[in-house]
């Protein structure tokens, strides 16, 4: 018992600084969705307060933040999503860019996560797709 609360104690002050990160406020955020149906997907940048349709789904960015001292992880984005075809939003909540699957919408045909914040006087680096490189038969091996 006594190795419990040293443990537990010992816990605690690991966790203090974690929790001691400080979050900014930002002014919008990107979002992707996936219609798992047809395989179409998309990025949507939004404002604070701005929503987007694209199919029967309704975006609404109520805010986005991030850690104040590296804006390019850990972005938290509150969303509203609404399916035309219910009444009661899909999803009403803090999604977290770093874990999608900790909060993630649960809807049959949808999937929507967030990519980052939007930030002033940062932006996010640049990836290029590596062109496709055809097999050839020394590939396989014969």
């Amino acid at each position: 018992m006594i190795r419990a609360a040293v443990l537990s104690l010992g816990l605690a002050g690991f966790a203090g600084p974690l929790m001691a990160q400080g979050y900014a406020d930002a002014q919008g955020g990107v979002i992707r969705w996936l219609d798992t149906l047809t395989g179409e997907t998309g990025d949507v940048e939004l404002a604070r307060g701005q929503s987007a349709t694209n199919g029967r789904l309704t975006i609404l960015l109520n805010a986005c933040r991030y850690p104040s001292e590296n804006p390019a992880s850990g972005a938290e984005a509150h969303l509203t999503i609404l399916d035309s075809s219910r009444d009661a939003p899909v999803f009403a909540g803090w999604m977290l860019a770093d874990s999608p699957a900790l909060s993630a919408m649960e809807h049959p045909r949808y999937d929507v996560w967030v990519l980052r914040c939007v930030v002033p006087g940062y932006a996010p680096p640049v990836t290029e797709e590596a062109p496709a490189e055809e097999a050839t038969e020394e590939d396989w091996g014969e």
